[in-house]
């Protein structure tokens, strides 16, 4: 285990958690040093999920500050939004790196933050020199930093879908919609009757219709691709599946182009990506294409005499939403092989 890098998971019994903890499990440069659980009792991670029997054997108790940062050189913090900002100084402070997979470094906007989050941001140092963890984007910046905001799981595929037409001139930005489908894993792992199986299953729903949280994390991050203000209209569905997102982007085009002309634009800004594919014309991706894995796949289609041009992403919110991006960016940040363990 010698010259691994030491990594601890602080909320390792949610959904995001467990990917975490599953995927830093088979990494070849890490070890799992540290987890802890939003447990009443004391148990053994591996007790807690069986399948990691003989690849991670660590108690998992309630969450330690002084214990993780002896125990770890790198933290994720896997925690609900606006507890992650009470953490990320401490292990700051002690000279620990941190991803923060919780919102509260996202946003740049102090009052933004407490508009949707409904609390004061209560770390407004370290906010400043949080770097959005999207790779894609950033990853100049990701290579130096201490604090990732890991993006959020819509976001990821909403920005993916429309940065390459902003960065090249050819979209309206103001004419940006997104209708977004996410399976039941993307609320996070709790009590809540609105996500009990009888409740979802047979069913699809809209909800939280222009005050969805995610909205100034996607305008935000479009807004520096398009060195433009965007505010786009974006309207999510919970399906009845456990993972995966699937976005749908509706954007007038800046001028005229056809389907292939689009493309090339697509491939040419993802050409060196090794987590994003973009398909060829006449295909489309589907969930079931990406759950598991790290990728965001790419299609799209413009309809010449519209005008418009329409994009479909799909992403595991888990994996390239959530964990699996996490890892990526842990891996930028340490010069490791940004593909390992993934």
């Amino acid at each position: 285990m010698e010259n691994k890098l030491r990594v601890g998971v602080v909320g390792a019994t949610g959904f995001t958690g467990e990917e975490l903890v599953k995927i830093l499990s088979r990494h070849p440069n890490v070890e799992v040093t540290y987890v802890s659980g939003k447990e009443d009792r004391s148990e053994r991670i591996q007790d807690i999920f069986p399948y990691l029997k003989n690849s991670v054997d660590l108690k998992c108790d309630a969450f330690s500050a002084d214990e993780a940062i002896e125990k770890t050189d790198l933290v994720f913090l896997s925690l609900p939004h606006t507890l992650s900002m009470q953490s990320a100084p401490l292990f700051l402070q002690a000279g620990k790196k941190v991803i923060d997979i919780s919102a509260d470094y996202r946003l740049q906007d102090t009052k933004v933050y407490e508009k949707f989050y409904k609390t004061a941001h209560l770390d407004a140092a370290n906010l400043k020199a949080a770097v959005y963890g999207l790779p894609e984007l950033n990853r100049e910046q990701i290579k130096s930093a201490k604090l990732i905001a890991n993006p959020g799981c819509y976001p990821t595929g909403s920005i993916l879908g429309i940065a390459p037409g902003l960065a090249s001139g050819v979209f309206d930005e103001s004419s940006i919609q997104i209708d977004a489908k996410s399976g039941v894993t993307g609320a996070g792992r709790k009590a809540d009757k609105a996500l009990h199986f009888s409740e979802v299953n047979e069913s699809v729903k809209a909800y939280r219709l222009f005050e969805h949280q995610h909205v100034p994390e996607i305008d935000q991050a479009l807004s520096g691709v398009s060195k433009k203000e965007v505010s786009v209209v974006f309207v999510p569905h919970l399906i009845p599946i456990n993972r995966g997102i699937l976005s749908t982007i509706y954007v007038k085009l800046a001028k005229k182009m056809n389907t292939e002309e689009l493309l090339a634009v697509y491939k040419k800004f993802y050409k060196n990506e090794p987590f994003v594919k973009v398909y060829d014309a006449g295909r489309l991706p589907e969930i079931k294409y990406v759950v598991n894995t790290n990728f965001c796949d790419i299609g799209l289609k413009v309809n010449e005499s519209k005008n418009l041009a329409v994009i479909v992403t799909a992403i595991d919110n888990l994996q390239k939403g959530a964990a699996g991006q996490a890892v990526q960016n842990m891996n930028i940040m340490c010069g490791f092989e940004e593909t390992a363990g993934l």
